[in-house]
């Protein structure tokens, strides 16, 4: 695989959320985030960027390109893809995914290439989940991929950003799309690599812990909601900040 050409066409990303979000309303009751963490400690628009989360199912692809849209929409939204699902979808490529090969030295080399040229583009934002595959959201023990570590290490002044996803069911027919984001990370504060590896994972996985007790608890005063779904009743339990 040569040099990837990287794109990030917004009039297609504009496009494909307004229609993500149609789906969102009809396969979820709510879509809801925990923003606090982004409001206590806004990003810089010029800050080198990776939001990385967990990665417990299919829709987490729609979740980052519509936190992407409403959180930074000044931001190009990029995320890595297998490169073999990218030939089968090459309209991907246009929404900013670009592919790896998980199994090769050369699909890391390419990753690291890739996102290296992302970091340093002015407003581009990297969105991975590190853990590679499916996971249960409360397991917290699947490990990470080794790239993410490596990634901020050789770019010290990219701010790592913890995102926790889940999608319970609750009281209703529905499920939820819940996510909270974590504390920014500055890479800069953790030199060593094993270091921040081990704050990379130790942040997403509080994150992750935090996010499943106010799903236990019941507990929706802290989200924000984004998409409701239109059906009658549906999400009319979920009262949040902004509900």
């Amino acid at each position: 695989m040569g040099e990837q050409k990287l794109q990030s066409n917004r009039r297609w990303m504009d496009g494909f959320c307004w229609y993500a979000r149609k789906m969102v309303r009809q396969s979820f009751s709510v879509f809801a985030v925990d923003d606090r963490q982004l409001e206590e400690a806004p990003i810089a628009a010029t800050a080198p960027l990776i939001v990385y989360a967990n990665h417990p199912g299919w829709w987490d692809p729609i979740v980052a390109m519509l936190l992407c849209r409403e959180y930074f929409p000044q931001r190009s939204y990029f995320a890595p893809i297998d490169e073999t699902a990218l030939k089968k979808y090459r309209v991907f490529k246009k929404l900013g995914y670009f592919g790896i090969d998980l199994t090769s030295k050369r699909g890391a080399v390419s990753f690291l290439d890739s996102a290296t040229k992302i970091l340093a583009m002015n407003g581009g934002s990297l969105w991975i989940t590190p853990e590679g595959k499916f996971t249960d959201p409360r397991d917290p023990n699947p490990p990470f991929m080794p790239g993410i570590a490596h990634l901020a290490s050789k770019n010290p002044s990219v701010i790592c950003l913890p995102l926790a996803i889940e999608y319970p069911f609750v009281e209703e027919k529905l499920p939820l799309m819940l996510c909270r984001f974590g504390s920014p990370i500055h890479c800069d504060s953790n030199p060593r690599k094993e270091d921040l590896s081990k704050n990379l994972e130790r942040t997403l996985r509080q994150t992750q812990q935090s996010l499943a007790e106010s799903v236990v608890q019941r507990s929706w005063s802290e989200f924000r909601v984004l998409l409701r779904s239109k059906g009658p009743g549906h999400g009319s339990v979920f009262v949040g900040r902004h509900g």
